[in-house]
């Protein structure tokens, strides 16, 4: 097996190239903000660890990171909604909490200078709260109504959700007013790249996220259900005895 391209790259690199990456450091307590110009094989060495698991572990960030240049408008309804979780929300779970440590950890250590993002920090707190509340309402009621076949036009938890990725539009321009525009400071140190490289990653994942949904699954655009896989619930009749009403508008705040 080939050894992989990143261990010859600084820790300070990887953590401002590949959003998520300073959770993995943080884990293996790998210093990547002092001792960011080590390579990763060299910040390794000394450590039980296995250097090329580790690189793949970023290998499969930067691959996560990658839109996938597919038309969601020919693929089944519950290929789509599988995407949805897997891809994205799934990814939300990761990102949040990673951002929120390394935003405290830039408040606390750069509070004196004009560009820190004072209060970034709890707004993302807020913003994690709202986006798993939302999510969760997806996955335990609209999606599986979806899937069975329920017609998305007009259906109430449908209207749920949209008006709250408005919310949620609303709480990323917050965010990016919050870290300054998502400018690099000068002479920002790893910690600070590397969280408005995960800013900046957040936005687009969250933006693709609502798109798909608002303008593909919710429109109700994907292909006919007949080209499912044999059994696919997309081939079913709307489920009996699922409420077209069960997301309710009450407690939802800015995402």
């Amino acid at each position: 097996m080939t050894a992989s391209p990143l261990l010859d790259r600084s820790l300070g690199d990887l953590a401002r190239s590949i959003p998520g990456a300073t959770a993995i450091f943080h884990q293996h307590q790998l210093d990547f903000c002092c001792g960011g110009k080590q390579s990763l094989r060299d910040a390794v060495a000394p450590l039980a660890l296995d250097a090329e698991s580790l690189a793949r572990q970023l290998e499969a960030l930067g691959g996560l990171a990658d839109v996938q240049q597919r038309d969601w408008r020919e693929a089944c309804v519950r290929d789509l909604t599988e995407h949805l979780v897997a891809r994205y929300h799934e990814r939300h779970r990761q990102q949040l909490p990673e951002l929120i440590r390394l935003a405290r950890r830039v408040e606390m250590v750069h509070a004196d200078r004009p560009e820190c993002p004072h209060g970034l920090a709890d707004h993302l707190e807020d913003m994690q709260r709202e986006l798993e509340s939302h999510m969760q309402k997806e996955e335990q009621i609209l999606f599986p109504m979806l899937n069975h076949g329920t017609p998305p036009i007009g259906l109430p938890p449908v209207e749920v959700m949209r008006f709250e990725h408005e919310q949620h539009g609303q709480a990323l321009a917050r965010m990016v007013e919050l870290a300054h525009g998502l400018v690099q400071p000068r002479g920002a140190c790893n910690t600070w790249r590397a969280l408005l490289a995960g800013l900046h990653t957040l936005r687009e994942d969250l933006m693709q996220h609502i798109h798909l949904e608002n303008n593909i699954l919710f429109e109700g655009l994907n292909a006919s259900s007949a080209g499912c896989d044999e059994g696919c619930a997309c081939a079913g009749t709307a489920a009996s005895g699922i409420s077209t009403s069960g997301v309710s508008t009450s407690g939802t705040g800015h995402a």
